[in-house]
């Protein structure tokens, strides 16, 4: 069974149900944890031989369960409802982009919208978070991804898609400090359960109205392959986080194509002027005070990453 972790200002903790044990443990990044996993697997058991002690997860202020500094690395349009909500038909090439670790923030806390930012947008992700190293060059196949890949946490890969579109990059645009909201839980998983990874449900709600749900059997290229495809050129090492794509019912919608037909025809300055007009009667965009909910589980339970709570917040 997978072994949820927890962190906190105060160390690391194993969670069973509602109640957390502390780890004893020296570990301060994710990368060192994951080098003492005896400490945790030790942790574990005695949690499941005492039954209900330690202290209460509620009272816990949860931070990231992913360290940083580390590479966060993420796949662009990595599901077919999301290819569909973009535009894309036929063949969609793997893609992938940096974020700056610096955006990553703890499961609880609010994500701040920098004052130029109108169009400010949600997109639930599966995190990969690695437990070895991963050398330019490997091949990553279904069976030997427990070899790689540690563990998983839920993220939000929040973004501005105003500077997204207009500066035509994806780096500015989800980078900003609080925009990869990330936990609560780290989940590491025995081997035998990465079979049920397409099990994962992915459900984001943003004040309690239901935006995405899709399980991974929607996704176009999935762990391993991605993985392979990364390494091509990237190395990656323990502790490092790849953000898996996000599934469709984002705010961003590609215009129909008669529209995207009669924009392609104008100015830049007046094509961007004119979608972004449109996108303003957008009410699925985020705003000062919404409140998002994002969770990962299967429907039986028998992995489940915990849930994000976290409100939007104008910055000051």
């Amino acid at each position: 069974m997978s072994t949820n972790v927890l962190r906190t200002a105060d160390g690391w903790w194993v969670v069973r149900d509602t109640r957390a044990v502390r780890i004893e443990t020296k570990a301060v990044t994710t990368a060192d944890l994951l080098a003492d996993l005896a400490a945790v697997r030790e942790t574990a058991r005695e949690a499941a031989a005492s039954g209900d002690t330690g202290t209460a997860v509620a009272d816990l202020v949860a931070l990231s369960p992913v360290t940083t500094p580390c590479r966060v690395v993420a796949q662009m349009v990595n599901y077919r409802s999301h290819a569909r909500d973009s535009g894309f038909t036929g063949d969609i090439p793997p893609t992938f982009f940096r974020k700056a670790s610096g955006s990553v923030s703890g499961p609880g806390e609010a994500i701040v919208r920098p004052s130029h930012v109108q169009f400010l947008d949600y997109e639930i992700e599966l995190g990969l978070v690695m437990g070895a190293p991963l050398p330019v060059g490997t091949v990553v196949t279904e069976q030997d991804l427990p070899s790689y890949v540690a563990g998983l946490v839920v993220t939000n890969d929040v973004s501005a898609r105003d500077v997204q579109l207009t500066k035509t990059q994806f780096y500015e645009s989800k980078s900003y400090p609080t925009f990869t909201p990330t936990g609560p839980f780290l989940s590491l998983l025995e081997p035998e359960e990465f079979a049920h990874l397409l099990d994962l449900r992915l459900k984001l709600s943003v004040n309690g109205d239901l935006r995405q749900d899709r399980t991974l059997a929607d996704m176009i290229v999935r762990p391993a392959q991605a993985l392979t495809l990364l390494a091509r050129f990237q190395t990656l090492d323990p502790g490092d986080l790849l953000l898996t794509g996000t599934p469709g019912g984002t705010a961003l919608k590609a215009p129909p194509k008669a529209v995207e037909k009669v924009g392609a025809l104008l100015p830049p300055a007046l094509k961007w002027k004119a979608f972004f007009r449109s996108q303003a009667r957008n009410p699925h965009y985020l705003r000062d005070g919404d409140l998002i909910t994002a969770a990962i589980a299967t429907p039986d339970g028998r992995i489940d990453l915990g849930e994000q709570r976290t409100t939007v917040t104008d910055a000051q």
